[in-house]
């Protein structure tokens, strides 16, 4: 295909991510910094973790994300009970009318889908998380000895409390590392929680049209790499990562209290997110202010915090924010 036309289908697509935003927002209300974190793990092609506490519509905007996409949607609700076969699949035993003979057949699981809801997933067994595990990295499943593809885009979106800790199995560092933002959700401001409760109480019923089809979501993921950044700023993305890490940091207040930082593939995914948030701000170049904007989902499940540090309350965001304090963006000089 030539350049031009190349250059034109991307145009169209970019101007659909507004459209794509605005169906959203018939049915979520505010959360707009949220939105906008999902859409950039999706763009970019990676898995988000979705944290809040129960009733801050998490299911219902991964569902109307879905809605909003043309692909395919299962949701998954994790229980300590779920067993790794009941997400990848099972071989049934059937029979051949026609000849008599029996065989295996291998019955996909929920997992074989685009958009995968994977609700309370703390609350399933290792045993399970470690099958996601697998499918999150390779994208792909194994059975019996057998590797099955999966359908692609293929985009985890998990969420789990914060609060009830009961019976819930932590997500290792591993799996963590596999989803490429990890997303907070806060409190609705005074005037979104009124008209979440004006819209939600009566007879008002919302359609959202579909605006993106899976190939689309592949052209737009192809697009995000080809948007360009500076060396200067990948110089400063790798300054910022090894400077999580305790033992080659210039940071005190890292020394004083991280236990381990990041490794490369937080670099990675801050270039990769920092490019797909340009383009979803309709630009075709990374900027400071796109990586300082995905910063914070990126580093904040893969800063890990001394025991001090957790005693005293210091979260992940507030080294975040110290290194975007002190590790200044030097410009690249050319020899």
């Amino acid at each position: 295909m030539p350049k031009s036309e190349q250059n034109q289908m991307g145009i169209q697509l970019l101007e659909k991510l507004p459209l794509l935003k605005q169906e959203i927002r018939k049915v979520i209300v505010g959360q707009e910094a949220v939105l906008d974190e999902v859409l950039v793990a999706m763009l970019a092609g990676g898995h988000c973790l979705l944290e809040g506490v129960p009733g801050l519509a998490k299911t219902l905007m991964v569902r109307t994300l879905s809605q909003a996409l043309h692909l395919s949607f299962r949701r998954i609700q994790f229980t300590p009970d779920l067993m790794p076969t009941d997400i990848i699949g099972t071989e049934v035993l059937e029979e051949d009318h026609a000849t008599g003979k029996r065989f295996f057949k291998f019955n996909k699981g929920p997992l074989f889908a685009n958009i995968i809801l994977a609700d309370e997933i703390n609350r399933t067994p290792p045993k399970t998380q470690s099958a996601l595990l697998e499918a999150m990295q390779e994208f792909e499943v194994t059975y019996a000895g057998q590797t099955y593809a999966l359908d692609r885009p293929f985009f985890i979106l998990a969420t789990q409390n914060p609060i009830e800790q009961s019976g819930t199995y932590p997500l290792p560092e591993a799996q963590l590392d596999r989803f490429l933002l990890y997303v907070k959700i806060g409190y609705p401001s005074e005037q979104e929680e009124t008209a979440i409760l004006s819209g939600t109480t009566g007879t008002r019923k919302v359609e959202v049209q579909p605006v993106l089809d899976a190939n689309d979501i592949r052209q737009l993921q192809q697009l995000v790499r080809e948007v360009s950044i500076d060396a200067d700023l990948v110089s400063w993305v790798s300054r910022l990562v090894r400077n999580t890490r305790p033992d080659t940091t210039t940071v005190d207040y890292v020394k004083e209290w991280v236990r381990w930082g990041a490794g490369p593939r937080a670099g990675q995914a801050l270039i990769l997110t920092a490019k797909a948030h340009a383009l979803l701000q309709g630009r075709y170049a990374a900027t400071t202010e796109d990586i300082t904007a995905m910063a914070y989902p990126v580093l904040r499940h893969r800063i890990l915090m001394n025991f001090r540090a957790e005693a005293e309350g210091v979260h992940p965001d507030k080294v975040t924010e110290k290194l975007l304090q002190q590790i200044e963006r030097t410009p690249t000089r050319l020899s």
